[in-house]
């Protein structure tokens, strides 16, 4: 690419061709202010996301730096230069040309890390996913000074290979000693991209921990329970774990009350009975409409659900408290039975005479005292 840059100034002396660059390079800066970045400007605010504006602030500054010092290493490699200044070509490239490609590398490194910052802080202000986000924008940073690291070294002839070497043995090592946290940390990206909740969400392990995801970060979750404790649970443990999300894919939730009624009962009455109960709690949603399912018959009752729905899993108790209220009190306006098992005990044969007994026992005793006294009087004679 640089070539044909080149060639553009055969024929050209030293301080024609220094002047033609100085020239394009102004011109090219200029153009670029005032006219590129303007038109772009005028663009990005006519749009309804904030994403496009920040990209246009972050890449502004390194667009016109570019513009001025890719003329500055133009200028360096043309050959009636390099011939007449008074340095070694080696020195000229050290001097000016070199340096003019490490400072585009870090503006642009610079520049490429601040806007995936902004944009993720831009993401999480609008309510994100996940906290685990920022860990996006810090890898992105590990992997723009890397990526810069290496590419400044390999401008200025500084072999790199010895040096990935020794990094990869002590990426082993590393991998090694921390495994529970590197299984963390690929967990929290894995729970990422499954979409498996978001912070906001009600969550069910197969532990039967349950709660409200509030943080997600790099290493584990944190659920705050209805108990108001906060459980924090290893990434891993989540990614290898059954995950129900109750606030998924909708946040409504239907709940079951279940209901005995006397047999003999007017089950059409029963049923209406069950669904304005329903209809008047206030934690019911009004659609879908509250219904009674006849399920079973019971050994002492018709046994029915009342389903209904409520606008959160957090809900459910709640709703069903006042649900169960209601229903008893609304049952024993209407003189509507609510059955429980009884028990009808028979007793057979003959009954013993207690008072009888209890005189037959007076009697043995009696007689048992009197043995012992007519004892003692055959041993004693006085």
């Amino acid at each position: 690419m640089i070539e044909p840059l080149i060639r553009l100034f055969e024929g050209l002396s030293a301080s024609e061709a220094t002047l033609v660059v100085l020239i394009v390079s102004l011109a090219a800066a200029v153009a670029m202010e005032f006219v590129v970045l303007r038109l772009a400007k005028r663009y990005v605010s006519a749009t309804d996301t904030e994403y496009d504006n920040i990209v246009f602030s972050t890449l502004r500054v390194p667009m016109v730096v570019t513009a001025a010092l890719v003329g500055v290493f133009v200028l360096t490699q043309v050959p009636s230069v390099r011939s007449s200044v008074v340095i070694d070509p080696g020195t000229l490239d050290d001097l000016f040309g070199r340096p003019a490609l490490s400072i585009l590398v870090l503006v642009w490194a610079y520049a490429a890390n601040k806007v995936v910052n902004r944009l993720v802080a831009a993401v999480n202000e609008e309510g994100g996913r996940f906290d685990f986000a920022p860990v996006f924008s810090n890898i992105w940073t590990l992997s723009v000074v890397v990526g810069s690291a290496g590419t400044l070294l390999w401008l200025w002839g500084i072999e790199i290979t010895p040096l990935l070497g020794a990094a990869g043995v002590a990426g082993i090592a590393v991998g090694f000693a921390a495994k529970d946290t590197v299984a963390n940390f690929f967990g929290g990206i894995a729970l990422y991209f499954d979409d498996t909740y978001k912070l906001g969400d009600y969550i069910v392990l197969d532990d039967d921990t349950a709660g409200t995801v509030i943080k997600v970060g790099v290493r584990s979750t944190t659920l705050l329970t209805r108990d108001e404790v906060m459980v924090t649970v290893p990434n891993a443990a989540l990614n290898a774990a059954k995950v129900t999300n109750e606030s998924a894919p909708q946040r409504r939730r239907r709940i079951r009350v279940p209901i005995g009624v006397a047999y003999g009962t007017d089950i059409d009455a029963f049923e209406e009975l069950l669904v304005e109960v329903a209809m008047a709690e206030s934690l019911v949603r009004d659609s879908p409409k509250p219904r009674a399912r006849f399920r079973s018959f019971g050994d002492s009752a018709l046994q029915y659900e009342l389903l209904c729905w409520v606008n959160g899993p957090t809900r459910r108790r709640r709703a069903q408290h006042e649900l169960n209220r209601a229903l008893y009190k609304a049952l024993n306006a209407a003189g509507i039975e609510i059955p429980y098992p009884k028990r009808d005990v028979t007793v057979t044969g003959a009954v013993p005479d207690l008072a009888t007994e209890a005189n037959a026992g007076r009697t043995a005793v009696h007689s048992a005292e009197e043995g012992v006294a007519n004892r003692r009087d055959r041993h004693d004679p006085a």
